[in-house]
């Protein structure tokens, strides 16, 4: 819908609190992901399946159930159902925690999926080293496991071993590279199916 302010990984400060919320006050640092407000009551929503609610509320491009447009991160103001919105740790730039809110959460869910925070020292495969490969190259190393970066690009070797603690980095488009890595290669195909 035009006019549309896009903007789905958001921090701010809190200026408004709803009369029922109880976890928040005003100028609490807090931030939302790329969902508002859901119907909460549905078996998707009562599953941890939010995004599958036919009564999803985006933060942007959407039009709330108030009838108001919801505008993103680049707007003025958000307004999100306190279910919708977390915390962030004094301690955590603003500008760092937001990628978190899409991003992080894109890698962290399947890791957690694969029992990958509870046990460390696994092999992790990460396919690209782009907005995701960065931060879940970034987790697996901080939950201690032993991590391979697959990408097309020789130059990202030294971003992905030097900068993001890499253990390994195989360029998809070398066959010699990837009939090294085919072990590994093989343990994904037998974890993810």
């Amino acid at each position: 819908m035009y006019p549309v302010v896009p903007g789905h990984e958001i921090t701010g400060v809190i200026t408004k609190v709803g009369s029922n919320v109880k976890n928040f006050k005003l100028g609490d640092r807090v931030g939302v992901g790329c969902l508002a407000a859901s119907c909460l009551e549905c078996e998707f929503c009562k599953n941890s399946q939010e995004n599958y609610c036919d009564q999803i509320q985006f933060t942007y491009n959407g039009i709330f159930w108030d009838g108001t447009i919801t505008y993103g991160g680049y707007s003025e103001m958000l307004v999100a159902d306190h279910r919708y919105v977390v915390h962030v740790p004094d301690n955590l730039p603003m500008d760092a925690a937001a990628p978190l809110l899409c991003a992080g959460i894109t890698v962290f869910s399947p890791m957690k999926d694969c029992q990958l925070l509870e046990s460390p020292g696994k092999k992790v495969g990460i396919v690209g080293l782009g907005g995701l490969g960065h931060v879940a190259v970034k987790m697996a190393k901080a939950f201690g496991h032993q991590v391979t970066v697959i990408s097309t690009s020789p130059s990202k070797e030294n971003e992905a071993k030097q900068r993001l603690g890499a253990d390994y980095f195989l360029v998809s488009t070398d066959a010699k590279q990837m009939q090294v890595g085919n072990s590994l290669i093989c343990f994904f195909e037998e974890v993810f199916h």
